[in-house]
């Protein structure tokens, strides 16, 4: 089997949207290549006194809507092509929830379970001095992604504002509330899926309350997905993370769920519950799956295997182009990723904005936003796939590079 590629894959939905659409040759060829790629191999002094040199990217695809946007993940899998195919989504997500932003994602290659508290620091801080050639706050506005969080925002947020000589506070979004970071930021993400999928289950006449949700990968996402559609009424009945998986046909507790994972992060440590393989928790008996975790889990060689009625994809790029054809062939119903997960980026707008006029929003506001532009997109993109008889991921993709090519041929090419 050939090694999973997420830019070629990237690519290969662009060109299949863009046939939906019969975007001509001259635009297919400008959007299917990113703006900017900056790689950056950089010294961190280690606890031990001695300096180790890391590989770290940012990488802006399209800024013909607005400044770019996209997260930072630390990871030791990450690489160029990971990031430009992340870049390319991005630039999608924004367009198809119609903010004015373009698309970016940066990454550094690391363990950051082999860093002390310090040298994550001295990592970040590096790290930023590096990309800041290329950030800031009208420019290219990064944000949390894997294994980075609120406090990684604000060590950017710190570095690139001593550089600057002036506060910055709208470069990061994703960071402390004590900062101008917006309190539902956390919760974004997940609080977007449960917003588009309950707008489907209104669609598919089906109720949230009581169906059967699977969680595979329990990050951020993943974890406030289980909270949050527990609160809505459903049963959580499996989850995982890179420990394994927990199945209780019956029900999961997601209190001890949540505690589990955050006192001993693995979920494998779960009792009241049946052990499985990471992998299985996409095959269980259930009625909605949100993928939660990495790209390319749901293949062709597992997509007749999917249970669900519902895949809503909280993860980036979950699922392959051949497994889209299986699944909408079967009359599984996707919400794809720059659909289901776009509540992150949607309220990080939000707090950009805030920040930008220094008047903010109190919690109630920001989620009626949030719910009001998830479901203005939700109803565009479904529309847009009935109309033009294509299953929802083609839709979503097909709509978001409509607008970006009409953005870019409004401002032209320069010089003419």
């Amino acid at each position: 089997m050939a090694e999973f590629n997420p830019w070629q894959m990237a690519l290969q939905q662009f060109h299949q949207a863009a046939d939906v659409i019969g975007l001509d040759d001259t635009m297919r060829d400008v959007l299917s290549h990113c703006q900017r790629e900056l790689i950056v191999n950089f010294p961190v002094r280690m606890d031990d006194g001695s300096f180790k040199v890391f590989t770290g990217y940012r990488v802006q695809h399209n800024d013909a809507r607005g400044p770019a946007k996209g997260g930072i993940r630390y990871s030791p899998d990450v690489t160029l092509d990971e990031i430009r195919a992340l870049a390319m989504w991005m630039t999608w997500k924004t367009a198809v929830v119609n903010i004015p932003f373009g698309g970016a994602k940066g990454g550094v290659a690391v363990d950051v379970d082999k860093l002390s508290p310090r040298e994550l620091e001295n990592l970040t801080r590096r790290f930023a001095t590096e990309i800041a050639i290329i950030i800031g706050p009208r420019r290219d506005i990064p944000a949390p992604d894997v294994d980075t969080d609120a406090q990684v925002m604000a060590w950017i947020l710190d570095t690139y504002s001593m550089h600057a000589g002036e506060w910055a506070g709208a470069v990061v979004t994703g960071k402390p509330v004590e900062l101008g970071g917006c309190p539902v930021r956390e919760i974004a993400t997940s609080l977007g899926c449960l917003y588009t999928t309950r707008r489907l289950c209104q669609k598919l006449g089906m109720s949230l309350k009581g169906a059967k949700v699977s969680i595979q990968g329990f990050g951020n996402a993943g974890l406030y997905a289980a909270v949050l559609f527990a609160q809505d009424g459903a049963t959580i009945v499996a989850a995982s993370d890179t420990s394994g998986g927990v199945y209780n046909p019956k029900g999961l507790d997601v209190q001890e769920l949540v505690r589990v994972k955050r006192e001993t992060r693995k979920l494998i440590n779960y009792k009241d519950a049946d052990h499985i393989a990471s992998h299985e928790v996409l095959e269980v008996d259930c009625d909605i799956l949100i993928p939660a975790a990495l790209e390319g889990v749901i293949t062709e060689a597992n997509a007749d295997k999917i249970k669900a009625k519902i895949v809503s994809e909280a993860a980036n790029g979950p699922t392959t182009p051949e497994a889209d054809q299986i699944l909408y062939e079967r009359g599984v119903v996707v919400i794809p990723d720059i659909l289901a997960n776009a509540g992150g980026v949607a309220v990080s707008y939000l707090e950009w904005v805030q920040n930008l006029y220094s008047f903010y929003w109190d919690e109630d506001e920001v989620k009626k936003q949030l719910e009001r532009i998830m479901n203005k997109a939700f109803d565009d993109v479904f529309s847009f796939a009935e109309e033009k008889k294509v299953n929802p991921r083609l839709a979503a993709q097909a709509l978001a590079i409509q607008r970006v090519a009409h953005a870019t041929r409004l401002r032209g090419i320069y010089p003419p």
